[in-house]
């Protein structure tokens, strides 16, 4: 799940918009420069059957849905968080034998 998740470029785009408050579907598409509709759609579903995103559909008219961070999604992107700050050092860090 992590790797299914963390490994995609997307996934981790979509995360940081819910994070950054855009938590509507025509709103995220707008915020993830590039994604299509098709892949923000299984993005969403991927992390809702993992349990990181929960969705919330309103009954308006028309009817609007909004997607938030369920408790173990709020944990997991502390993780996501972590792999990133790893990668800052490991970018910033001199190769093992001192070639770059």
């Amino acid at each position: 799940m992590v790797e299914s998740v963390v490994g995609c470029k997307w996934s981790v785009v979509v995360l940081a918009a819910i994070r950054a408050g855009v938590h509507r579907p025509g709103a995220m598409e707008r915020a993830c420069q590039g994604i299509s509709t098709k892949v923000l759609n299984e993005r969403l579903r991927k992390l809702t059957r993992f349990g990181i995103v929960h969705r919330e559909v309103f009954a308006d008219v028309p009817p609007r849905v909004e997607y938030h961070f369920t408790p173990f999604g709020r944990e997991f992107i502390t993780l996501v968080d972590a792999v990133g700050e790893l990668q800052q050092r490991l970018n910033g860090a001199p190769a093992a034998d001192g070639a770059r």
